[in-house]
């Protein structure tokens, strides 16, 4: 499976592809997860975006922010999604192993907190990411935020 990684800032993202993100975040988080909640939720002007895709269909996407925007104390990775038809084919993995590699490329002195579904708790720990604190649901979805620290804390 041949794939390409991109990781741009919102302004360089041509606007065909950004429909196309948009698309595929309310595709999956919105009518597929049964989740109502407003989406554009202004991070992205903020975010670095990685869009993989293949045979230029964007098939995995995230968004990375910096320290002071999700959490204060943390770079977050974010709206970490797979489309259907790339699912339980690996693409998840190397989509995060290259959005932890960006992310400690822009911002090398933070670590990174994620809002994990629960369900995902085993996928983000062989990552490299450890729980913490207590579960809370986020949009009716049980959530686990996990933090991946950095080599220079």
């Amino acid at each position: 499976m041949e794939l390409k990684y991109e990781c741009l800032k919102f302004e360089d993202i041509p606007s065909h592809t950004l429909y196309e993100i948009l698309k595929l975040r309310q595709e999956v988080f919105i009518v597929e997860q049964d989740c109502p909640y407003l989406d554009a939720d202004g991070k992205d002007y903020e975010a670095y975006h990685v869009i993989v895709t293949k045979q230029n269909e964007i098939v995995a996407y995230t968004r990375i922010l910096k320290k002071g925007i999700s959490y204060d104390e943390y770079s977050a990775i974010g709206r970490v999604i797979n489309k259907k038809n790339v699912r339980g084919k690996g693409v998840g993995k190397l989509l995060m192993e290259y959005s932890i590699q960006k992310t400690f490329e822009l911002y090398p002195q933070d670590s990174i907190k994620i809002s994990a579904q629960t369900y995902l708790h085993n996928f983000y720990t062989n990552l490299g990411f450890q729980k913490v604190g207590d579960g809370y649901l986020e949009d009716d979805i049980p959530h686990q935020a996990m933090i991946y620290k950095t080599n220079a804390q």
